[in-house]
């Protein structure tokens, strides 16, 4: 049979040194964490005091973008809205001829007419 392997180790095996040590690198583990936090901080600075650029980049790019815009024909535009309208023409008189057929079962039912 195989011997059993003891995976545990007791604390007391550990020197203080070797307590020291792992605590020194711990320690040196959460100094970038810091120091990356500390640069976010600086970047964000930096870019607060320079609002105009990023304002005048955004509108630039918004009148590139409005460039590419494929703008429909003043005929297309006219179907478009003959069609919306058409559509809720026939949804207003779906929605009213509903109501009308519910109204006059309610009134039936209840004998008011």
């Amino acid at each position: 049979m195989a011997k059993d392997i003891d995976l545990t180790k007791d604390v007391s095996d550990e020197t203080p040194d070797t307590a020291d040590v792992k605590a020194e690198k711990a320690d040196k583990a959460d100094k970038p964490a810091k120091d990356k936090k500390e640069s976010k901080d600086a970047k964000a600075k930096k870019s607060a005091k320079k609002p105009k650029k990023g304002i005048v980049k955004y509108f630039k790019d918004a009148r590139s973008e409005f460039k590419k815009v494929v703008w429909p024909t003043p005929k297309q535009t006219t179907n478009n809205t003959v069609v919306v309208i058409v559509v809720c023409v026939l949804a207003a008189a779906f929605i009213f001829g509903i109501d009308t057929l519910f109204g006059l079962i309610n009134r039936l039912l209840l004998g008011q007419g």
